[in-house]
């Protein structure tokens, strides 16, 4: 007997697979566009072969390194210094943000000093970060600290001094004490401008890791990266530079969504 049409099993059609896969594709797309790139580079005779290793010889290197070497501990220390000097930089660059940001009289104090210090490299105060703290753990993570604290200082200021003075005001009108403000309104709308203040000062970091580990780092991404150059090991830095890259993207991956669920309330465009 010929089974009913209503218990059938329904076959995904084509519209249907690609709409599934769709965010797997275009997640992979530009990474495989790349890939593909640097095989063309790699063969095309317009640079020696020699010095653009090619992405399987690279992969090869990374196993290398991870099985045979103390490249783990590399990364975990590296890891470790961006995430303390991170926390800390933001724990400060939060409340200082946000004085700038709410108070004029304070932004007008302040804000020569901060332009001023954020426009200095981090690399050029490591000859008086020697001088004045060694050149331990300290010193390293007191690198990151400066640029995570600077650059997420002025995100925290540009986004608290866009918060819409009217959501104050009706507060206020409908007899809402100063603290149940700050509790209510202020640290609600903060809240987004802090994620993101975390994620610039995340991706400053991981930038300025290299520059932090010239204090006589002897494990660390940015070491691995300064003693292959030394040799011109030139797997060995592509291999350096594409983990900090790739561990720079998942720590964001994933604060992202943490801040998803943290800031569920707030209005979105879904692309």
């Amino acid at each position: 007997m010929a089974e009913p049409a209503a218990e059938r099993p329904t076959r995904p059609t084509g519209a249907t697979v690609w709409r599934r896969t769709r965010p797997v594709m275009l997640a992979l797309a530009p990474w495989l566009v790349i890939v593909a790139l640097w095989y063309t580079v790699h063969h095309s005779g317009l640079v020696k072969p020699a010095l653009v290793p090619a992405p399987h010889v690279v992969l090869a290197k990374f196993w290398n390194l991870l099985t045979t070497q103390s490249f783990a501990i590399d990364i975990w220390m590296s890891t470790q210094r961006v995430l303390l000097g991170v926390i800390l930089g933001t724990v400060c660059a939060v409340p200082v943000g946000f004085l700038i940001g709410w108070y004029d009289p304070v932004r007008r104090f302040v804000n020569p000093l901060i332009n001023f210090f954020r426009a200095l490299p981090p690399i050029a105060l490591i000859p008086l970060v020697i001088v004045y703290f060694g050149i331990g753990e300290s010193a390293k993570v007191i690198i990151l600290f400066y640029a995570s604290f600077f650059a997420g200082v002025i995100v925290m200021y540009e986004g608290i001094s866009q918060i819409s003075p009217i959501y104050i005001r009706v507060a206020r009108t409908l007899g809402a004490t100063d603290l149940e403000i700050f509790r209510r309104i202020i640290v609600p709308l903060s809240l987004p401008h802090v994620v993101t203040a975390l994620r610039v000062a995340l991706g400053v970091a991981w930038a300025t890791l290299v520059a932090s580990e010239l204090i006589a780092a002897q494990e660390g991404l940015g070491a691995v990266i300064q003693d292959a150059s030394s040799f011109f090991q030139l797997d060995t830095i592509y291999v350096g530079i594409i983990t900090i890259g790739s561990v720079a993207l998942l720590m964001d991956t994933l604060l992202r969504m943490v801040s998803r669920r943290l800031l569920a309330w707030q209005e979105r465009i879904d692309a």
